[in-house]
């Protein structure tokens, strides 16, 4: 082999492949590792010239035909290794979707190809390309990229990449968007699935994509163009006859109100219309929506799309709707304490008078008035000029005014009289003490107001009216609720949590006055969040008042000791505490239910059974009535077996309930506890 301005010339009869492989390192200034494992020998006739790239590509392929390979690394060291230890080599690596835009490999030069796949599966495409593949390379996929990993002789591997590219351009799809105006989309995807996704039957290529959009009544395609165009016709097909159909649908509602969804549906009918999802235009007759009220039905007539959107709102809205129990618990101390203390002085005649008029003594001279009027009038004789004779009676006393003035004395009264004076001393003191406690409770639905009331009602002037002659005059009266007052709003959170918009009242009559009855009220207006079952205090008045009043006369009342004589004093202290708590509690089922109503059961019938055993006085043969036993859970489940037995013709058995009997449905039970 002879070198010519870089050109060679190969001829070789039965050498040692090593022998040629020391030529070609020398002409080629490569340094290169041979394996033990390399023999054989090599016969070549080459009948032209070759240049370096040939010269070395003719070297690779001598190679290759006595199954070796030439791996070459970063730094252009050549090793000679048997193929198969090739692909675990050192190779060099290669990605795109042709080699010879990654020269200078190709030829029978060993290389790992990283080749992408865009349209058809790699986990399907492998196993026929290993087929393809010499015994020295490999085919492995990746699925989550969808990529193919070659390795072996270059040439090898563009035969297979353009294997791949063929198949891969076959498999190219299409997406396409088509809107349905009549036909429901959710049945137009599963006609599809059923006519070109066969279950059971592999299909030949890629299967078609189908995906149904309920909101938009819309149908998702992805296939290839004759599959597509096929799938589009038949869809446009069954659109279209059923545009005449009618679509009418009885809905009988669990829980919500068939007058109160109608107006929801309504506003979502107009909705649908206004953002165009119906398909026509506002003045189109789109839906109909009709109640039926003994059964608690809707009755809706409407296309399929619309159909679908109100189904739809009538799932969600129908459901069960939590309850809330409000426990409130108003509390209300109040203790007053007062003492008042007077002295007044008058005479017989009335000529002088010291006395006090504070509302809290009784005056003297009214007193001494109603005194005078008590007194008995002695009878008289009147004999007249003609000596005519007149017996006048004697005339009983008048004991109104003392009546009166008498009625208005509290506490002690101490009257003396000495000659033509009288005094009177008045002393009282006062104290109370109240403890009004209520536990009113509420239960209502979440989102719905509750109100409770326990009280009095109490008739208050509004207005008189009277004509010129005082022939038909007349008055107005309104009655007004006297008691405690409860009104809630729940609201259940996400969590436990709940907002309860609150208006708690506590109101009592105070008193009278010349124009009407005076009332004391003590009320609260709020929002509050709590968890269920616990306590929250919304409320709270901590009243002291302390009233003093004096009424003296001047000078004399200001003498120390002696002023006492000559002044009236009233003190009073009035002290007042009133709490307001309250507690939720959310109940979302029928046990949580029986619970609450067990224990509030059994708390009134421990009362009445007190009650019994107290006896009533003066009346010991009669009994105060109780209220039933509530079951036990044995004798509910003794019960549901009873039932059972008798249902199938068996008779009963007294045997006691064991625990594996106790695995009976909850439901039962619940009925059955409801029933009794």
């Amino acid at each position: 082999m002879t070198a010519n301005s870089a050109l060679y010339s190969a001829s070789f009869e039965k050498a040692e492949i090593k022998e040629f492989i020391n030529t070609v390192s020398t002409n080629l200034n490569k340094t290169i590792i041979v394996d033990p494992a390399v023999r054989g020998e090599v016969t070549i006739r080459a009948y032209e010239q070759l240049n370096q790239r040939q010269y070395y590509q003719m070297f690779l392929s001598v190679l290759s035909v006595h199954g070796f390979a030439a791996i070459e690394d970063d730094s252009g060291l050549v090793k000679i290794i048997p193929d198969k230890n090739a692909r675990t080599s050192s190779i060099p690596v290669v990605a795109g979707k042709k080699l010879e835009d990654q020269a200078p490999y190709g030829g029978d030069e060993v290389v790992t190809w990283v080749l992408p796949v865009s349209h058809v599966p790699v986990r399907e495409l492998s196993p026929i390309l290993r087929q393809l593949v010499n015994s020295s390379g490999s085919v492995v996929h990746y699925d989550p990229s969808n990529i193919l990993i070659l390795s072996g002789r270059a040439n090898n591997l563009e035969r297979i990449a353009e294997v791949v590219r063929r198949v891969d351009q076959a498999g190219m799809r299409s997406v396409q968007i088509i809107q349905l105006h009549h036909a429901s989309a959710s049945e137009m995807e599963r006609i599809l699935m059923a006519v070109y996704v066969s279950q059971g039957q592999k299909p030949s290529g890629l299967p078609p994509v189908i995906v149904s959009n309920e909101s938009s009544n819309q149908i998702i395609l992805s296939a290839d163009a004759q599959t597509l165009h096929r799938m589009k016709t038949l869809l446009i097909q069954m659109d279209s006859e059923r545009k005449s159909s009618g679509n009418i649908k009885v809905f009988y509602l669990h829980y919500a109100k068939a007058d109160d969804l109608k107006k929801v549906l309504d506003g979502v009918g107009k909705m649908l219309i206004a953002t165009g999802k119906s398909g026509q235009s506002a003045a189109g007759t789109d839906y109909g929506i009709e109640t039926h009220e003994q059964t608690n039905a809707l009755i809706v007539t409407a296309r399929p799309d619309v159909m679908q959107a109100m189904e739809s709102v009538i799932q969600q809205l129908d459901i069960r709707r939590a309850q809330v129990m409000v426990e409130a618990i108003i509390v209300e101390v109040a203790d007053g304490d007062g003492i008042n203390l007077s002295f007044q002085l008058a005479s017989n005649d009335g000529s002088s008078l010291m006395q006090f008029q504070d509302g809290s003594s009784v005056p003297i001279g009214e007193l001494l008035v109603g005194m005078k009027e008590a007194k008995d009038e002695k009878g008289t004789t009147v004999i007249d000029s003609t000596g005519a004779k007149t017996v006048n009676p004697d005339k009983p006393g008048d004991y109104t005014a003392l009546a009166s003035a008498l009625a208005k004395v509290s506490g002690a009264a101490f009257s003396i009289t000495s000659g033509d004076w009288t005094a009177l001393l008045q002393a009282v003191t006062t104290s109370s003490e109240s403890n009004v406690l209520a536990t009113p409770s509420l239960l209502t639905m979440d989102n719905e107001e509750a109100s409770f009331i326990v009280g009095d009602e109490v008739p208050t002037l509004t207005g008189s009216t009277a004509s010129s002659d005082n022939d038909n005059p007349f008055q107005t009266i309104e009655r007004k609720e006297v008691g405690v007052k409860l009104k809630v709003t729940p609201q259940i959170n996400a969590g436990d949590a709940v907002k309860l918009t609150i208006e708690q009242e506590v109101s009592s009559i105070n008193g009278r006055t010349p124009v009407d009855v005076t009332f004391s009220t003590r009320k609260v207006n709020t929002s509050v969040m709590v968890k269920t079952g616990d306590t929250v205090v919304i409320g709270g008045l901590l009243d002291e008042n302390v009233q003093e009043s004096v009424s003296k006369v001047p000078l004399l009342g200001d003498i120390p000791i002696l002023g006492h004589l000559f002044r009236s004093t009233s003190s009073k202290k009035v002290k007042k505490n009133l709490m307001i708590f309250l507690r939720p509690t959310i109940i979302r089922d029928d046990l949580v239910m029986n619970a609450i109503s067990g224990q509030k059961y059994d708390l009134i019938r421990a009362h009445q059974l007190d009650k019994k055993n107290q006896g009533i006085s003066l009346m010991p043969g009669f009994d105060t009535p109780v209220l039933p036993e509530q079951p036990t859970a044995h004798q509910l489940l003794e019960e549901l077996r009873r039932q059972s037995e008798s249902t199938k013709g068996k008779p009963a058995k007294n045997k006691p309930v064991s625990d594996t009997e106790f695995k009976v449905s909850a439901t039962s039970i619940r009925q059955l506890h409801g029933e009794r």
